[in-house]
């Protein structure tokens, strides 16, 4: 009887510490990323780099924008624990205006979602902003 006793007591305790879950994390390089100020047309893509920091494979299921101006690409792959991925975002830089814009990822991370933010400005160097024309008028006058 003592033996069933122990033999059970033994088989919990391995059941126990198999049953703990395994989780994925995502840990980013940086959730910001500052475009500063840069011209009319010119190139939109940047990159949010991550790791797999977990004991799981990270699967990233969802990338959205606030906004239609902001394309975000991501890879479909599961992100091994240890592994590095990347999110892939395109702003229009065609739309001359302040940059403020976040991007959500849904993952199945231990935080299964995340915000990360763009900012910047964009400028057409070849139009006057309304600033410049004031100054002008009281410097003339």
């Amino acid at each position: 009887m003592k033996k069933i006793i122990t033999f059970l007591c033994i088989g919990l305790i391995i059941f126990s510490v198999n049953a703990q879950e395994k989780t994925a994390k995502i840990n980013f390089k940086s959730d910001t990323i500052d475009y500063g100020t840069i011209e009319k047309g010119s190139d939109g893509v940047r990159v949010f780099e991550f790791t797999n920091t977990g004991d799981a494979p990270l699967i990233v299921s969802k990338v959205t924008s606030s906004c239609g101006c902001t394309v975000p690409k991501w890879s479909k792959d599961p992100i091994l624990p240890g592994k590095t991925g990347e999110i892939q975002v395109k702003y229009d830089t065609n739309r001359v205006n302040p940059i403020r814009k976040t991007i959500t990822v849904i993952s199945n991370a231990d935080t299964p979602t995340v915000a990360l933010k763009i900012k910047g400005e964009v400028i057409d160097s070849n139009k006057e902003s309304v600033l410049e024309k004031k100054g002008k008028n009281v410097v003339e006058q």
